[in-house]
């Protein structure tokens, strides 16, 4: 072999190890460098403070890997996670009235339950009415979604008035403050929602499928896979996790609000993509998401730490987001010499 092919050889072993590792490194990086500049960045509290923070963006991350795993894409989910949070207020408050009030003491609603069942149904329903208008009416997700951005807000303030709606019971609020052990409860549905999405898209038919579909979906209808239904689940899954989401977020902030989810569809599309999942469709995994929802949970609150303002953040996420794409990018054209 000669000395080029070595060399060449040794570059696409780099590549690949960019591609399999590079986030990871980078998360591993950004805590170095922020425990540098603070040491107390790496306290036990604020770690924890950390995976508190990235459960409610990483659990629709979760269900937004499924999506792009399609090469779809869905913009709603900042908007359905307000939608779904009112939802949830109303079923455990009984009703709109007395939104204001912080107080518990006599309410009459339904409980956190039905509350959580009414978030996620609500949440997958909507989920598969923007699926049906993908696959069955052909508009493309981008525009479908980007019309269930709008579309779910307003429902939102309709029901709401344009008001929050507060005070839930301390068996509800337990889901988005509560602990076990020392570690916040969020973080622990986050994790096991995590190992069931690993577990599906990695030893199961449907997994593999949705894979397939990603990769070229009209080889896959060719094999005999029914490609409409598993683009209408993967909105159906995203939905559901946008309702989770929303009863956990309402459950920590002891409050639904109509500007909830602001942005988040950003927030969720960063970490996807910043996790490995490639906008394209057919590569990705649900680790790479972990990892990139701790990426930018990191990078936030290190800036926080650091005094950044919240505007500025938003810039840094937003290049950071444009430089994984790139860097992605060139990567695979690395592999492929």
């Amino acid at each position: 072999m000669s000395a080029t092919e070595q060399n060449e050889r040794g570059g696409i072993n780099v590549a690949r190890l960019l591609m399999s590792f590079g986030p990871l490194l980078f998360l591993v990086a950004l805590i170095v460098v922020f425990t540098l500049l603070k040491p107390s960045f790496i306290d036990p509290i604020n770690l924890f403070n950390i995976t508190r923070q990235i459960s409610i963006t990483g659990l629709i991350a979760l269900g937004m890997t499924f999506v792009i795993l399609t090469a779809g894409i869905d913009l709603s989910v900042g908007s359905l996670l307000a939608f779904c949070g009112m939802v949830a207020a109303v079923v455990a408050k009984g009703g709109t009235a007395n939104t204001l009030s912080l107080s518990t003491t006599g309410t009459q609603g339904y409980g956190w339950f039905a509350a959580l069942l009414a978030a996620v149904l609500v949440g997958a329903a909507a989920g598969g009415v923007q699926g049906l208008a993908i696959t069955r009416l052909k508009v493309p997700p981008f525009v479908v979604t980007l019309g269930g951005l709008t579309v779910f807000r307003g429902l939102t303030l309709t029901i709401s008035n344009g008001g929050p709606i507060s005070g839930f019971d301390a068996s509800m609020r337990w889901f988005g403050t509560g602990l076990i052990g020392p570690v916040p409860v969020p973080a622990i549905i986050f994790a096991i929602a995590a190992i069931l999405c690993h577990i599906v898209l990695r030893y199961t038919r449907y997994g593999r499928a949705v894979y397939a579909v990603g990769g070229n979906a009209e080889a896959a209808r060719l094999s005999g896979l029914r490609v409409d239904r598993i683009l209408v689940s993967v909105y159906v899954i995203v939905g559901f996790f946008a309702g989770l989401a929303a009863f956990v977020l309402s459950a920590r902030l002891n409050s639904s609000e109509a500007v909830a989810g602001i942005g988040y569809e950003l927030t969720v599309i960063s970490a996807v993509v910043i996790g490995g999942t490639s906008l394209f469709g057919g590569i990705g995994s649900v680790g790479g998401t972990v990892v990139g929802a701790a990426l930018i949970g990191v990078l936030q609150n290190g800036l926080q730490f650091n005094n950044v303002s919240s505007y500025t953040q938003s810039i840094v996420i937003g290049l950071i987001l444009i430089l994984a794409v790139a860097f992605d990018r060139w990567l695979k054209s690395r592999v492929r010499r």
